[in-house]
């Protein structure tokens, strides 16, 4: 009697990274992070407008939010991959498009952009932070794409039916006799849209102080990345047994608990004023 054969499944790799429109080639992770930025960008907008904002506003500064948080997100990387750069590669520290943007060198630098932007404004930081994290969730998820463009990033090997195929040449030292691993871009990527989703849930559900979204993101991001990053077998500093972004995770993970119980207790309601009253000044 025949056997049947096992069924054998997984997900194959891109050939290529870059995308050719006649003459010009595009770097398919640089376009899927600008139409993540659209996306999150377009988002915040609207849910700035709801809450009697001026949408031009968190236009007029997004460019300079995304351009800081393109750079924090490059430092970022540099500095805590700081081996990938050795052997006069320093170059290679300035090509964003074959990857390398850390998610919390992103939020540091568009953070603090926003945080200066607001306080010119007069607006307040934490009620746009609240606008943005759904849509940031929902960028991130859109952006993990381009890490299967790139075959980078991938976790340990894996002959599940949803493994992931790498070339021979993307295959870290060590694993040249693995062919299929764990996808842990795709895990992130649902992971991110289920965290852009529920954010969006609870804050229509649950009456929040301000603040408090932007705490949650902090505290749902971190759980999902400590796990993610300790699946992942590309080269990372390790501390104590722990890979660098893993300690990272954890830590922010503990503040956000903190940040978010502590606004709890201590924050603006959610229908705040939007902006500080100018001071004004009488002549006697």
């Amino acid at each position: 009697m025949p056997t049947v054969p096992a069924l054998v499944a997984s997900i194959p790799s891109p050939s290529q990274n870059t995308l050719d429109v006649g003459p010009l080639s595009l770097h398919v992770y640089g376009l899927l992070l600008a139409i993540g930025v659209i996306i999150a960008v377009r988002m915040t907008m609207l849910r700035w407008g709801k809450l009697g904002g001026d949408p031009g506003e968190i236009l007029d500064g997004a460019l300079i939010v995304v351009i800081s948080g393109v750079v924090g997100a490059r430092l970022y990387h540099v500095i805590t991959d700081y081996q990938r750069f050795d052997d006069g590669r320093w170059v290679d520290a300035f090509k964003i498009w074959k990857g390398g943007l850390a998610i919390w060198g992103a939020v540091l630098g568009g953070a603090a952009a926003l945080a200066i932007l607001a306080y010119r404004k007069r607006g307040s930081a934490l009620a746009v932070a609240d606008c943005v994290v759904p849509g940031l969730f929902f960028a991130q998820a859109l952006g993990r794409w381009g890490n299967w463009f790139n075959q980078e990033l991938f976790g340990r090997p894996s002959d599940l039916p949803w493994a992931l195929e790498i070339s021979a040449a993307k295959r870290p030292e060590g694993y040249a006799e693995f062919a299929t691993f764990h996808p842990t871009f795709l895990y992130e990527s649902i992971f991110c849209l289920i965290g852009g989703l529920a954010l969006l849930w609870i804050d229509a559900r649950l009456r929040l102080k301000r603040g408090q979204l932007t705490a949650l993101y902090v505290v749902m991001y971190t759980f999902g990345r400590f796990f993610f990053e300790n699946l992942r077998i590309d080269d990372a500093h390790e501390v104590l047994g722990l890979r660098v972004n893993a300690w990272v995770s954890l830590g922010l993970f503990l503040f956000g608990v903190v940040w978010f119980w502590w606004l709890g207790r201590h924050g603006e309601e959610k229908d705040a004023p939007l902006y500080r009253e100018r001071a004004t000044s009488t002549a006697d």
